[in-house]
């Protein structure tokens, strides 16, 4: 398997956690609405009530992100390559390596850490569109690609 697939694959079950985890907590705010029964006082009853539907729309917004994560790597190819940092390229530079796709935190491959950004992130912005022997500088650091897999 290549690096981009690799990567690719890291972000994908990342995305997927936290699909999971999104969901395993909506479907225990609703089971707790379920099990939480009228014999209570009026007032806590319908302040319990509130707090769990407050819990799962909360949730649900986080199912909803994961999912745009999801469909943002469904547009990311694994297998093209480009010498131009666009989506889906890996950029080796001095002070850390990227993977151009959806902000995962750090991926690690061996011995090897990729910083996982999205291409809208600040990050993200300065190296779309750059190539080997280029320079970019965010919050005072400076960092020259070396490489543009």
């Amino acid at each position: 398997m290549n690096l981009k697939q690799e990567l690719y694959n890291q972000c994908l079950d990342y995305v997927k956690g936290r699909m999971a985890a999104a969901q395993d907590a909506i479907d225990a705010a609703q089971q707790a609405a379920k099990d939480d029964t009228k014999s209570s006082a009026g007032d806590k009853y319908e302040t319990g009530r509130e707090m769990m539907q407050q819990e799962t729309d909360r949730n649900m917004a986080q199912l909803a992100e994961a999912n745009k994560l999801k469909i943002a790597l469904t547009h990311i190819s694994t297998t093209a390559n480009s010498t131009i940092a666009e989506a889906g390229s890996v950029i080796i530079t001095n002070n850390g390596n990227f993977y151009l796709a959806i902000s995962a935190g750090v991926l690690i491959l061996g011995e090897a850490k990729y910083f996982a950004v999205s291409p809208a992130s600040p990050i993200g912005m300065m190296l779309r569109g750059k190539q080997a022997g280029q320079q970019v500088s965010l919050n005072g650091k400076n960092y020259t690609i070396q490489e543009v897999l």
